[in-house]
Parts: C-alpha cells; sequence; structure tokens
C-alpha cells in the first residue's frame, strides 16, 4: 500500500471491483422509481411532481440519467462515481479524525475496505440503491467543509458550504438528518478541543436546519404519507425488538460476504424473546466499547458510536416493510472498518508490520473477488432471484418475483412453479395468484 498514492488506490480498486457492474440490468425496486415511473422521464414531468414529490435530488439525478441517452450505462456510471467519491472522502475524514498522529495505514485501509466490501453491492451495482450512495456524497461532503472550516476559521465552509451541502443530502435520502450528531461526534475525537460553546456556535446553522427539515419532513404530503404507512406494519417498540435480531444480521453480513440477500427473511418480534438475548448482548458490548473507546479518542471508539448512528434512523422505532437490508450498512459499516484498522495499526507498531500489510492486502483482494462476484448476479432479473431463493427459500415475495423474472423470459413452466410456490408459503398471497393465472392463461393451462 505504501507504493501508490491513497487516491490513485481507491481509484483502482473501485474500477477493478465494479467494472463489471456495467452488465447489470434494471432490478426490483427499479422499476418503481425509475423504469415505469413517468415522473422521471422528461423534465417536465419531473418540475411537476416537485411539490409533492420526495427525494427530490436523487430523482433530478434519475431524470438527468434517463434523458442522457447513456442508458444503463450512463445508471451504472454515476453510481460507480458515487462510490469512488465517497471511499475518497471517507479516507480524508479518518485522516482527519486521527488527526497528525493517524499513520496512513489507519486511514487507507478502512477506506480500501469500504470501497471493495460486497455489501455495498446493493448501493452500487443495483440502480434503486443510489439513494444511500448519493445521500453519503453529499452528507460527507458536508461534514469535510465543516472540518475544514473549523480547521481554518473559514466562515463560507462552516455556515454556507457545509450547511448547503447538508441540505442536499436529506433531499437526497432523509436519513442524512444524523449529520448535526456526526458533526458533534467529530468534534469529540478531536484530540486538542477548544471548548464545546465555540463548537456549538460553528453548528448552530445545521441544528437550525435540522429542526426545519423535521418540521417539513412532519408537514410535507409525501413524506407525511410515507410516515403513516411505516407506522401501520408495526408499532415503535416491536420495530425495535424486531430490529435487534436485524442489525445482528447486518453484523454478520460484513463477516459472510458469500451469503448477501437482496430480499433477506428476517423473523418480527412483538416483545422480548429469548433468541433476542445473544445479539441484545453483542450489541451492548460493542456500543459500551464504543462509548469507552470514545473515552480515550480512539479511532476504534468513534466508528463503534459512528456505526449505530448510522444505523438509528433505518433500524430503531422507524418500522419498514423489510426489517433490514444490505445498503443501510453502506455509510455504517465504515465505522466498523475503522475499528478494524485501527486494530491492524497497533499490531504493526509490533515486530509482524509486513504480515499485517500482506494478510490487510490478501483480505482486500479476497473481498473484492467476492464483489465481483456479487455484481453478476445483477446480470438479469432470473439470476438474481435464483440466487434470492437460495437465500430466502421460505419468503413468498421471493418465489413471486423469481415466478415473473422467469416468466418475462418466456421460462413458463418456471414460471408457474415458482408462484405455486409462493402459493405453498402464503395461500393468501394475491400477486402471485393474479400471476398463477396469468401464466396458465398464456400457456392455456388454465385449471
Amino acid at each position: 500500500m505504501r507504493r501508490f498514492p491513497p487516491f490513485l488506490l481507491l481509484a483502482g480498486a473501485v474500477v477493478a471491483v465494479y467494472l463489471n457492474s456495467f452488465l447489470g440490468v434494471f432490478q426490483f425496486d427499479d422499476f418503481n422509481v425509475v423504469v415505469d415511473n413517468g415522473g422521471v422521464h422528461t423534465w417536465s414531468a419531473f418540475f411537476a411532481g416537485l411539490p409533492r414529490g420526495i427525494r427530490p435530488l436523487l430523482k433530478f439525478t434519475y431524470t438527468l440519467n434517463w434523458t442522457s441517452g447513456l442508458g444503463l450505462f450512463g445508471f451504472h456510471l454515476v453510481n460507480v462515481g458515487l462510490h469512488l467519491a465517497n471511499a475518497v472522502m471517507l479516507f480524508l475524514l479518518a485522516s482527519w479524525i486521527g488527526g497528525p498522529s493517524v499513520s496512513r495505514f489507519a486511514a487507507l485501509f478502512p477506506a480500501l475496505l469500504f470501497a471493495v466490501h460486497p455489501v455495498q453491492t446493493e448501493a452500487v451495482t443495483y440502480i434503486s440503491g443510489r439513494s444511500v450512495s448519493l445521500m453519503a456524497f453529499f452528507y460527507l461532503g458536508s461534514l469535510l467543509a465543516y472540518l475544514r472550516g473549523r480547521e481554518r476559521g473559514n466562515r463560507f465552509l462552516l455556515y454556507l458550504a457545509s450547511p448547503i451541502l447538508f441540505l442536499l443530502a436529506a433531499a437526497s435520502k432523509e436519513v442524512a438528518l444524523t449529520l448535526p450528531f456526526a458533526l458533534v461526534l467529530c468534534e469529540a475525537s478531536r484530540q486538542e478541543r477548544d471548548g464545546w460553546r465555540k463548537a456549538l456556535r460553528s453548528q448552530a446553522v445545521h441544528w437550525g436546519l435540522l429542526v426545519a427539515l423535521a418540521v417539513l419532513f412532519l408537514v410535507h404530503v409525501g413524506y407525511g404519507r410515507l410516515l403513516e404507512a411505516c407506522f401501520d406494519i408495526r408499532d415503535a417498540a416491536a420495530n425495535l425488538f424486531t430490529q435487534v435480531h436485524g442489525i445482528g444480521y447486518l453484523l454478520s453480513r460484513l463477516v459472510m460476504p458469500h451469503a448477501l440477500n437482496i430480499d433477506p427473511d428476517l423473523p418480527v418480534f412483538s416483545g422480548v424473546s429469548l433468541r433476542l438475548l445473544p445479539g441484545t448482548l453483542l450489541l451492548a458490548m460493542l456500543l459500551a466499547a464504543g462509548i469507552l473507546g470514545m473515552k480515550n479518542r480512539s479511532l476504534a471508539g468513534f466508528g463503534v458510536l459512528w456505526f449505530f448512528l448510522h444505523l438509528v434512523p433505518t433500524n430503531s422505532f422507524i418500522p419498514r416493510l423489510d426489517v433490514a437490508n444490505d445498503r443501510q450498512l453502506y455509510l455504517a459499516s465504515w465505522g466498523l472498518f475503522l475499528g478494524v484498522g485501527a486494530w491492524a495499526d497497533r499490531l504493526r507498531e509490533k515486530r509482524i508490520a509486513r504480515w499485517v500489510e500482506v494478510v490487510s492486502v490478501v483480505l482486500v483482494i479476497a473481498l473484492g473477488a467476492f464483489t465481483v462476484s456479487r455484481n453478476m448476479v445483477y446480470r438479469s432479473e432470473v439470476a438474481l432471484w435464483e440466487d434470492t431463493s437460495r437465500q430466502s427459500p421460505g419468503k413468498g415475495r421471493v418465489w413471486n418475483n423469481l415466478g415473473y423474472a422467469y416468466q418475462q423470459v418466456g421460462r413458463f413452466r418456471d414460471a408457474e412453479a415458482a408462484y405455486l410456490r409462493a402459493l405453498e408459503i402464503d395461500p393468501g398471497y394475491a400477486l402471485a395468484l393474479g400471476n398463477l393465472k396469468g401464466v396458465r392463461t398464456k400457456t392455456g393451462s388454465v385449471r
């Protein structure tokens, strides 16, 4: 790692592992938010939908891609470019947090893990996963502008550039509302602080924007309907219990890169369960380690708290139809990678530095190979849902989607079998029942 400039190394890693992502096609939610969404097909339709629509900047990028004439290539180009920029900014962020004493290895290794880990494919290769990477792009830009402004006493960066980037992040995905808390976390990690009063004054615009955005989201018709739909799924208490298991599942994906799943079959818990005890203890110990580490101004402590902070919007009180998805780890995972980098850097201080670097390079290459393999799952709808059916064999939606993928390519017998499997799991699944009738009508095997 020493021989190459960090930015060049990150760029090479991202290009190497995501080059074959350009073979991917539109999948799953892509049809709802892009392909079949006339609101992003023309600029007039985009502007007409602004008053009531949500995530306007995300839709702006979809419209830009759709009207560019570059087709799927353009969509993938933007996604990969965003991911590369985010990896570079995370390297810069780690360098700032660690201060002058941080080694290049401790900042670069986590950024490389972020860049090549296959858990990120859902935010990069999957087109509609862009909501996360686009938000992260402006979110990290806002953080870095703030930190540079604090360092240099630059009022333009503090009070204009950083807040504007915060607004752009929130216009991409509402989970960006955690940014002011991330600013506090960054301030807490400083080796030498000049007082919380000055720090909070520097963040005044951000906190004001947070309040304004929270009110806007509550009164906005589109976001109001979204929240209402969320709380119709399950109550906040049940969701919190469910998410203890959900976060445990997400943690496991970081060490099980061969078992990624676009539609995991995760249980819902309505109350306390002994099954939740191991996960609860693990998360409590991890959180305690993060708090203790922050007292010592350690990179690992910062990383653990960063991990929890970025899962709060998606994996705590607000219910979601899907308990957990890989893309929720996009920014959060870097916190744990930062902890791994700090631990490996300590080992380098001993007499095994050479071996640590060798193992690190092997790990990056291995994870990159898993990412290249995972990208190929997105090459067709059939490939994606066949893979998902092996990971979630007991989920009716998976078999219905596989059946529809088969139907689209003319594999009607396979489609019928998949729909029947979906109805075996969920006899009342109306969509699968309608699809089954449709495919039987086409094949003349109406029963």
